[in-house]
């Protein structure tokens, strides 16, 4: 219990109170990881998925290659100048795909409350499966021993009271590890942490703090909730809370209707509007591809937005034609995005087809604009050569640009 006459916020002692039990489940390097399944003799070898051209960016490196430097979204050619002996493998995302689906498979079988956070993350709420299953320690010994003889990869756990306590945990114990932190231990390992670790502390808020004198978390906890909110404005109402372990959100289980889409977490949290507009594209083309080569067609685009602080929201707009091409999705999600208010940082983007149809049943053709039937002609085109020679064998030219990348 804090002392008399500290800064901790009304709700503290409810929060001592509450005995949930959240886990974070992420995958270490999980592109490399699955790769290294079917290449076994890269295991120990500095290794980067990604692809070649010197105007990409990184994927997903193994730990081998992060010891000289290489960092996911990383420009490609930065990388093979800091790490020039790595092997560089071409992603496979339908691979990931189906492994995520296995992962997600797993965590279900131990809770129904599952978030999904991408395609390799997911916070669980356990607390309902501890009288079947044992203690928290050993559900979450569970679930990595599980994804390791199942799937042939590795799963860091951070097991904790609330989400973002669960989230610092599993970053902490990287890779292939497993730390509890109890609801007695929170706000003292918490205190003993950098500012930065804070959701919504990003680069620019750390300097803002540090002019201030507010280096770690326990300085900040100790600055009253005021004080945060006149530098900061509603951001230091809500990182003063998270220094005292306060993060009352519950895991939220994803329930999704028969849709097919794409997202990507970001690297580096961010509010670039080119990068957020590039990486739009990037998965309307893949979302498209999907639905061409499952023969159907969507009524309705949904935009997903993460932020920084975890947070999400989604947003969706029915089209009069049933649409399949990536310009027209793309352009139904730049429209979304330019509606959305944006409160900070983003941290995961995605674009998802929803309302589908199959295309055989559609009076596509009669109905669309002769300029868009020319989009789906030239991406039909592009199916054709990527059948043939690979699937990344043509790109829209602003995807040739640097982008950003999940690891």
């Amino acid at each position: 219990m804090a002392p008399v006459g500290t800064n901790e916020p009304a709700g503290a002692g409810l929060r001592r109170r509450r005995r949930n039990c959240i886990m974070h489940v992420d995958m270490d390097a999980f592109f490399v990881t699955v790769e290294l399944r079917t290449r076994p003799e890269l295991r120990g070898r500095p290794v980067i998925v990604g692809y070649p051209a010197e105007r990409s960016v990184v994927l997903s490196a193994s730990y081998e290659a992060r010891a000289f430097g290489v960092k996911s979204a990383m420009p490609m050619a930065v990388a093979m100048r800091m790490c020039p002996q790595a092997v560089i493998i071409e992603p496979r995302h339908k691979v990931y795909y189906e492994v995520s689906a296995q992962l997600m498979a797993i965590f279900e079988s131990v809770t129904e409350l599952v978030e999904p956070l991408s395609v390799d993350e997911a916070f669980l709420d356990v607390s309902g499966a501890i009288r079947r299953l044992g203690p928290p320690r050993a559900i979450g010994e569970l679930i990595r021993s599980r994804v390791a003889t199942e799937l042939g990869i590795t799963a860091s756990v951070g097991i904790a009271e609330t989400k973002f306590v669960a989230k610092i945990a599993s970053t902490r114990c990287k890779p292939d590890g497993l730390l509890l932190i109890t609801p007695d231990e929170t706000v003292p390992y918490l205190h003993s942490l950098p500012v930065g670790a804070l959701w919504g502390v990003g680069a620019k808020t750390t300097d803002v703090l540090a002019r201030m004198g507010i280096k770690t978390v326990a300085d900040l906890a100790a600055t009253p909730a005021s004080s945060l909110k006149k530098m900061l404005g509603a951001t230091g109402v809500h990182v003063h809370q998270l220094a005292w372990g306060i993060d009352p959100r519950p895991v939220t289980p994803v329930r999704l209707e028969k849709s097919i889409g794409a997202e990507e977490t970001f690297a580096v949290d961010t509010a670039d509007d080119a990068l957020l507009h590039r990486e739009l594209l990037r998965l309307s083309h893949r979302t498209a591809e999907r639905l061409r080569s499952s023969g159907m067609v969507s009524r309705t685009i949904a935009l997903k937005l993460r932020f920084a602080d975890f947070s999400t929201i989604t947003r969706s707009r029915t089209v009069q034609t049933p649409v399949d091409s990536a310009q027209l999705i793309y352009a139904v999600a730049l429209q979304l995005l330019d509606s959305v208010d944006r409160p900070m940082t983003v941290r995961l983007v995605g674009v998802r087809a929803e309302q589908l149809e199959e295309t055989a049943r559609t009076s596509l053709q009669l109905s669309i604009d002769r300029r868009d039937d020319n989009w789906r002609a030239a991406e039909q085109a592009v199916d054709q050569v990527a059948r043939k020679f690979g699937g990344k064998s043509v790109l829209p030219a602003r995807l040739l640009e640097p982008g950003s990348g999940a690891g």
